[in-house]
């Protein structure tokens, strides 16, 4: 039972909930039965209908509302007298400020991404409010706690970022169903039904002279008095038939893996038999043309089953069919939604008769789906479980009582017959750019990379840095925000479009960089350091230090999404930050036993899968100890209360860890301590 005062603490804290999807539902619950009173609440996205099987305080009627709002209606249903605050907003808009977050005891955090979390870390450090951090994924969960000066921070480890996947392999040469589904979604139904001005690998290309692929505007614009039908076998001889003859005239890429084989309509579905099925517009079947979904239209209902090569190409001409005739309105501006019933149907049947020609096994559309959407399905008890922790943390935070802090992890199996496993906070990272303001450096070619990209690339997608400012000593070279002059808005343009070696003042070797952004209060020095890199493309560089651990971060040197054309420079981000390779986050428990992290609440992870054009490797074996000092980035020792150390060997993945594959590309890290020469294998 808790004491007078515990429940005291408890109905006079003022908390900040973020995110109220399927731990904040659990969360909110469960912080109304505990006995808290005044909660706000902050999400930006309404109720979709996936959302309806794990997050409990919404129906089918609330589809399409707040889910902030609908969930503090629903809570007061049963709890009245509480005061929730509900704000359907983005938590990194400029009134969630710092003195926003003053206001509250604690910050809970449910949210689903990267981004988000770094930018409540950073607002809770600023502030001075203890932050209660979690995830899901899955059976697996974890509850950690960071309190500025007494733990280690939310940035203080790397985490790991999403997957990506090289564009030549997407292209040209896949070897698992996932490079297929990214070929389906990201590149062939971006063509078809999304901004065709932008620029996409969609075509194989061959080393003959002569054989160069057809023109885009000709093979995939409607021709005039071209039917659905002629147009949508045109479409799949091309990308199925004709560009992979195309990619079998590289014969020394065949050489030591399997050719694939060009698939042709006339082969699979000859036009007699496509009218046979239904798929003509002279089909009789009125009811099912109605229909939005193709698979309804064909009869196909259960999505567990594997269609055969035949299914899967009678539904993707009905796809085709049905976008032409029914949303046409949609055309050319539509991207990928998992929600979208007919997008992930077309999906589907592309990646499985892609997968078909390069002899990999075809799927469901139930496990497409969940690929394509980087869905890993929810498990509610988890959230469930997660949330209670939450609160537990919650009250020994109101208590100020620190010696029982506890990271707290839920596995999948039993770990010496626990689920839940406590660990102890460690303690800052004195490495850490955030919490510690340790410098980093940016090792850039000063004479090709401009501002623009320090500020893309390095600041706002490595460092998190929202509303950038830039200052070189006293001068101030660039500012975003609303309220800035005309005049004044024109010079940072033109400082954008500046190579760094152009200033009046030229940014070269050993110069310091200043980054601050107000809104986080957040400042951090960036050591410029000129490299002329003598790499292909965008290969990725990597520092090999005799007996030191540099962790590093490629920033790539072309837009994600203009082109996936190459350039020959490039930008390294060395320091205490988080590595854009997949990789680990594990902690360990009291024994020394690796502890899967999950980042995202299962099922509303990002739906983003990135192609990169060069293959990534990373060095990311961190080496840490609890209750330790760490003093420097290069050499994470010293004593251990425990003796427990923490490695990265193993990649955390739903339902598990797993390890590394001696057939991955991968970076050997020696450990040059003599009564410790283990080898680290990292992706």
């Amino acid at each position: 039972m808790a004491s007078a005062d515990e429940v005291k603490a408890i109905a006079d804290a003022k908390v900040l909930m973020v995110g109220a999807g399927g731990i904040g539902c659990e969360l909110l619950k469960t912080l109304a039965l505990t006995g808290f009173k005044d909660v706000h609440v902050i999400d930006m996205d309404t109720i979709e209908v996936s959302n309806l099987n794990r997050q409990f305080l919404f129906r089918k009627c609330h589809v399409g509302q707040s889910k902030a709002s609908v969930a503090r209606e629903a809570v007061l249903k049963f709890r009245p007298d509480m005061k929730i605050a509900a704000h359907h907003a983005n938590v990194k808009d400029p009134e969630f400020g710092v003195d926003f977050f003053k206001q509250f005891n604690v910050v809970l955090n449910g949210l689903d991404n990267l981004d988000a979390r770094r930018h409540v870390n950073r607002l809770c450090l600023a502030a001075g409010v203890p932050l209660v951090e979690s995830g899901t994924t899955g059976y697996l969960g974890q509850v950690t706690v960071h309190v500025k000066g007494e733990t280690e921070c939310y940035e203080c480890q790397t985490k790991p970022a999403p997957k990506t996947y090289p564009v030549c392999t997407i292209t040209s040469t896949p070897s698992k169903f996932v490079h297929c589904i990214v070929w389906a979604k990201e590149l062939l139904f971006a063509k078809l039904f999304g901004d065709r001005s932008q620029a996409n690998d969609l075509n194989a290309q061959s080393n003959d002279s002569g054989g160069s692929t057809k023109d885009d505007a000709d093979v995939f614009d409607v021709h005039e008095d071209e039917i659905y039908e002629d147009y949508g076998r045109r479409i799949f001889d091309h990308v199925f038939g004709y560009n992979i003859e195309t990619a079998l005239r590289n014969p020394e890429t065949w050489k030591k893996r399997g050719a694939p084989t060009p698939k042709y309509i006339k082969d699979i579905l000859p036009l007699a038999e496509n009218e046979e099925n239904g798929i003509s517009n002279n089909s009789s079947i009125e009811e099912r043309e109605q229909s939005l979904s193709a698979m309804a239209s064909l009869g196909l209902k259960n999505p567990q089953d594997i269609w055969n090569i035949v299914d899967n190409a009678r539904i993707f001409l009905k796809t085709l069919q049905i976008f032409f005739e029914r949303r046409k309105q949609e055309m050319g501006s539509l991207t990928f939604d998992k929600d979208d019933q007919l997008a992930v149907e077309f999906v589907t049947a592309a990646a499985n008769i892609r997968a078909s020609s390069f002899g990999i096994q075809m799927h469901s559309l139930f496990e497409a789906k969940g690929i394509a959407g980087n869905i890993v399905h929810a498990i509610a008890t988890t959230n469930a479980i997660i949330a209670g922790l939450i609160v537990l943390e919650t009250t020994k935070l109101l208590r100020n009582d620190s010696k029982n802090y506890r990271m707290t992890y839920c596995l999948q199996h039993p770990s010496r017959k626990m689920l839940l496993m406590p660990v102890e906070p460690f303690e800052p990272n004195r490495s850490c750019y955030v919490c510690s303001r340790t410098p980093v450096s940016l090792e850039v070619n000063t004479q090709q990379a401009k501002l623009k990209d320090i500020i893309e690339k390095a600041v706002k997608a490595k460092l998190g840095v929202n509303s950038p400012l830039i200052m070189h000593g006293s001068t101030l070279l660039f500012e975003s925000g609303d309220d800035i002059e005309e005049d004044v808005a024109a010079h940072y343009a033109q400082n954008l479009e500046k190579t760094l070696a152009e200033f009046p003042v030229p940014i070269t070797n050993g110069v310091i960089l200043t980054v601050e952004d107000y809104q986080q209060e957040f400042l951090c020095s960036i050591n410029i350091k000129h490299r002329t890199y003598p790499c292909c493309g965008l290969d990725l560089i990597i520092r090999r230090l005799r007996g030191r651990r540099v962790p590093n971060i490629l920033l790539q040197p072309t837009s994600w999404r203009d082109d996936f054309d190459e350039e020959s420079d490039g930008i390294v981000l060395s320091g205490e930050v988080p590595t854009v390779a997949s990789g680990s986050d594990d902690h360990a428990d009291e024994s020394g036993e690796k502890l899967p992290i999950a980042t995202t609440e299962a099922g509303d992870g990002s739906d983003d899968v990135e192609i990169i054009t060069a293959d990534s490797l990373v060095t990311s074996g961190t080496k840490r100890k609890l209750g330790v000092d760490i003093t420097c980035n290069d050499d994470n020792s010293g004593n251990t209360k425990q003796n427990t150390t923490l490695t990265t060997n193993t990649v955390a993945i739903a339902g598990g860890k797993r390890k590394l594959d001696d057939n991955e590309n991968d970076v050997i890290l020696i450990d040059e301590d003599p009564g410790n020469r283990k080898k680290t294998r990292l992706e």
